[in-house]
C-alpha cells in the first residue's frame, strides 16, 4: 500500500471533495447557487434554444435567439393568472436592478387580449419596465409543455436552458436580485 504524506493526502481529500460538489451541483464551486427565495429555480440539463416567435407590442416577431450573448429569463404569464400578476412587478423590479448587457426578462402574455392589452395591463400592475411581449398563437406554451403559469425559463448566453421555476418566484429578493448579478457578471468575465 502506497504511503502518502500528509500534505500529499491533504490534496488528495481537497481535490476529492471539489470533483464531489462539482458532481452534485453540476457546476464549478465557486459559481453561486440560487439563493432560498429562488427555490422553484430548478436546474434542468442544458438544451438548445427553442426557434418560436412571438411578437412585441409592435407586432415585430421576435425569437429567443435573437438574445443570445446574455442571460434570459423567459416569463409566460397571463392576465386571469393571479399568480403571474402579482409576480409581475418583482420581474420589473429585477430588470431594472440588473446591469445594462445582463440579464434580460422576456416576459411574454399566453392569455387573451392584444399586444396593445398586454401594455395597458402591464403599466396597471406596475410593471412597465418589462417590454410587452404577446403570444397569442401558444407557440411558447407548445414548446415548453407548460401545463401551469407562471413558467420562468433560465436561458445561460450560450442560448441552452439551464433552468427553469414552475409557480411564482420571489424575483426581487435581494438575494435574488444579487444571485442575477453574479451570474451577469460570471457571463461578462
Amino acid at each position: 500500500m502506497p504511503h502518502f504524506r500528509p500534505v500529499q493526502f491533504a490534496a488528495l481529500v481537497l481535490l476529492a471533495g471539489v470533483a464531489v460538489l462539482y458532481v452534485i451541483f453540476g457546476r464549478p464551486v465557486h459559481a453561486p447557487g440560487p439563493p432560498a427565495s429562488l427555490a422553484r429555480l430548478q436546474p434542468v440539463a442544458p438544451t438548445t434554444l427553442p426557434e418560436v416567435a412571438f411578437s412585441d407590442a409592435n407586432g415585430a416577431r421576435h425569437t429567443l435567439g435573437a438574445f443570445k450573448g446574455r442571460y434570459v429569463l423567459l416569463n409566460l404569464w397571463a392576465t386571469w393568472c393571479a399568480p403571474c400578476v402579482r409576480e409581475l412587478p418583482a420581474l420589473a423590479k429585477l430588470q431594472r436592478a440588473m446591469p445594462p448587457g445582463g440579464l434580460t426578462i422576456v416576459a411574454v402574455n399566453v392569455g387573451r387580449g392584444s399586444p396593445a392589452d398586454t401594455l395597458a395591463f402591464l403599466k396597471a400592475h406596475d410593471a412597465s419596465g418589462l417590454t410587452g411581449y404577446f403570444d397569442p398563437d401558444l407557440g411558447l406554451m407548445r414548446v415548453f409543455g407548460a401545463f401551469g403559469l407562471p413558467l420562468s425559463v433560465l436561458f445561460d448566453p450560450q442560448g441552452r436552458e439551464v433552468a427553469h421555476a414552475l409557480g411564482p418566484a420571489d424575483w426581487d429578493d435581494p438575494a435574488a436580485i444579487a444571485y442575477f448579478k453574479s451570474l451577469s457578471a460570471h457571463a461578462a468575465s
